[in-house]
């Protein structure tokens, strides 16, 4: 018979384990509570990137993902588009020049003026929670309201005391 090497794990491995375990834990509700403020959020973020330039539904879905790190796939935000449409704050019309027709959706003067009142309700909450990431001496208008909500998003501690109300 062959001994078998029978190794029992150290004091050191089963901690390193349990803090893996934990920051693992701890990621998974951070990006948690990302993605359910990005939700509550998401009719501003398209309507900020909207505000640059005209884009099509897949445009935005993948500007969403590489600016915050988060997929909200068509059956999310192609609603979204006809929502905002319908309420007047965005215009679409159909690129033909393309070899698949696209539908362009475009600011209106209405969706302008919901963002700009959604910017200073936004600076006021920033400013009333300390938590603006905000360089001093700049206002919301002058750094752009995308770092700020990318500074939400990204610090999951300033996130979780208010997760509760996120539910």
């Amino acid at each position: 018979m062959s001994k078998k090497n029978i190794s029992y794990p150290s004091l050191t491995e089963k901690l390193l384990d349990r803090t893996t375990k934990w920051e693992k834990s701890k990621m998974n509700n951070t990006k948690e509570v990302q993605v359910k403020l990005m939700k509550g959020l998401l009719d501003l973020i398209v309507l900020q990137f909207l505000s640059s330039q005209p884009m099509h539904g897949y445009q935005i879905i993948t500007k969403i993902r590489k600016t915050f790190g988060v997929y909200f796939g068509p059956s999310t935000i192609y609603p979204l588009l006809n929502a905002l449409e319908r309420s007047g704050y965005v215009k679409s019309e159909w690129d033909m020049s393309n070899e698949r027709p696209r539908k362009v959706y475009r600011l209106t003067a209405e969706g302008r003026n919901l963002l700009n009142f959604t910017e200073d309700s936004l600076n006021f909450i920033c400013k009333k929670i300390g938590a603006t990431g905000i360089p001093k001496g700049m206002t919301l208008e002058e750094y752009g309201t995308q770092p700020v909500l990318r500074s939400f998003l990204r610090n999951g501690e300033n996130v979780k005391p208010r997760a509760p109300f996120l539910k």
